[in-house]
C-alpha cells in the first residue's frame, strides 16, 4: 500500500505553494508536495537569495499549469509581485494569500478580499442599497 503510485486523473489537481521555508515544509509534511517526471515541483521556497524574477516566473508557471487548482502564496511574497497577483483574474487556479510566521496577514493587501469588497459595493449600488 505504501508504494502505491498515484496516477493523475482529470479529477485530480495540485495545490502549489510560494512561501518561506517553514510554511512550505509544513504543507509538504501534510502531503501537498509533488515532483513530476521532469523534476518540476509544485512549490517555491522563498528566502533571501530568491530574486523577484524567480518569484514572477514561478507565479506565471503555476498559474498556467493545467494540473494546479490552487496557488497558496505568502502575503509578503505576493506584495513583491503585487502587480501580477492583482492583474490575475482567472478562477482556476485560485490564488490565496496566506500569512507566514514572520509576516502577519494584512487584509488590506489581500487581492481576493479587495475584489469581494468591490463586488459587494457594486452590487449594493446597483440594487439601490448602500
Amino acid at each position: 500500500m505504501a508504494n502505491r503510485v498515484q496516477i493523475p486523473t482529470s479529477n485530480s489537481a495540485l495545490i502549489a505553494m510560494i512561501a518561506d521555508e517553514d510554511t512550505v515544509v509544513g504543507f509538504l509534511m501534510a502531503g501537498v508536495g509533488n515532483v513530476d517526471l521532469r523534476r518540476k515541483t509544485n512549490y517555491l521556497i522563498v528566502d533571501s537569495k530568491t530574486t523577484v524574477k524567480q518569484i514572477e516566473d514561478t507565479f506565471k508557471e503555476f498559474t498556467t499549469r493545467e494540473d494546479i487548482a490552487v496557488v497558496l502564496i505568502s502575503q509578503y511574497v505576493a506584495n513583491m509581485i503585487r502587480f501580477l497577483v492583482d492583474s490575475y483574474n482567472k478562477p482556476v487556479p485560485a490564488i490565496l494569500e496566506i500569512p507566514s510566521k514572520d509576516h502577519p496577514y494584512d487584509p488590506a493587501h489581500d487581492s481576493v478580499l479587495s475584489r469581494v469588497k468591490y463586488l459587494f459595493s457594486a452590487e449594493s449600488v446597483a440594487s439601490g442599497r448602500r
